[in-house]
């Protein structure tokens, strides 16, 4: 039987300026799907995942963060006088138990695999999680669930994996795979980025990972790869040149890039869209602009 998996650690020290203004005084992370903040979709999904130890990897200017996963007594207290319950409810579902989410800054943006290395320490010889906000992935069955679910049969490292067009594969880390049993793929290499026409694949790693400690000791030693940046591909990339086993799980679920402005929108119409108090308004108001679109052309 494979060690639990316990602990996740989430990346949140990007100043976000792809959403700047909005993210000169309020953490990207902190921006909202319709009324839930990503990071909210991050932690329910680890919660549902089996994971009790949340590690937040943050820069300066990520304070607010903190305040969200706090207690706030004076609101809680103003909703309970007013009856609001279906509101305290929810307030309630955002508080974190002291001790539950520990903080480390990332003092250099050094890229991803320097962001999960600085967390090492709390990790100790555990498998881990890593979930990046900016990935929201909406699915019956949570990602990193179904991918808790498969490590517990496979053990080694795993990554999560979809198809994307052969033209934005350089925009992704890529996998080369073998053959594939159902959903899971062992993988035999990892490219960042890779230049056009190179991609082994067209399958992208996806922002959540199962990785082991032993992931540590070649980020440790990592020089600096695609962008300047410490990549956690070429870490994993190690591990399979070691003969360990890394495979991909090709998970269930819409995907939505949450780091683009697009993708932010797509994902706040499709949550929307998914709520029974908003659905018959929004479809409305959306065959109606649609309708004006096409009388204008």
């Amino acid at each position: 039987m494979n060690r639990k998996v316990t602990k996740a650690i989430f990346p949140v020290a990007g100043m976000g300026t792809r959403f700047l203004p909005a993210t000169k005084s309020v953490p990207k992370e902190i921006l909202t799907l319709v009324d839930k903040p990503l990071i909210q979709y991050a932690i329910d999904e680890a919660r549902e995942a089996g994971i009790t130890e949340f590690i937040f990897v943050t820069s300066r200017g990520k304070g607010a963060l903190e305040d969200y996963f706090d207690h706030s007594p004076q609101l809680e207290s103003e909703l309970r006088n007013r009856g609001k319950t279906d509101l305290l409810d929810i307030v309630k579902g955002t508080n974190m138990d002291s001790g539950a989410i520990a903080y480390i800054r990332q003092h250099k943006a050094l890229g991803l695999g320097h962001a999960v290395l600085c967390a090492q320490r709390l990790i100790g010889d555990e498998p881990f999680a890593v979930i990046l906000p900016d990935d929201v992935i909406a699915a019956e069955k949570p990602c990193l669930k179904q991918m808790v679910d498969a490590y517990q049969e496979t053990g080694g490292s795993m990554v999560a994996a979809m198809e994307v067009p052969r033209e934005k594969a350089h925009a992704y880390g890529i996998l080369d795979v073998d053959q594939q049993f159902g959903n899971l793929m062992p993988v035999r290499g990892m490219i960042e980025k890779p230049a056009q026409g190179t991609e082994p694949s067209n399958l992208a790693v996806i922002h959540r990972y199962i990785l082991t400690p032993e992931i540590f000791k070649h980020l440790s030693r990592q020089k600096f790869g695609a962008g300047g940046e410490i990549q956690l591909t070429d870490a994993i990339a190690k591990e399979i040149e070691l003969g360990r086993a890394v495979n991909g799980l090709r998970f269930e679920g819409q995907r939505f890039d949450c780091g683009s402005k697009a993708g932010f929108l797509k994902a706040t119409i499709s949550f929307a869209l998914a709520r029974d108090d908003l659905r018959d308004e929004l479809l409305g108001y959306l065959h109606e602009f649609v309708s004006i679109d096409k009388a204008a052309q």
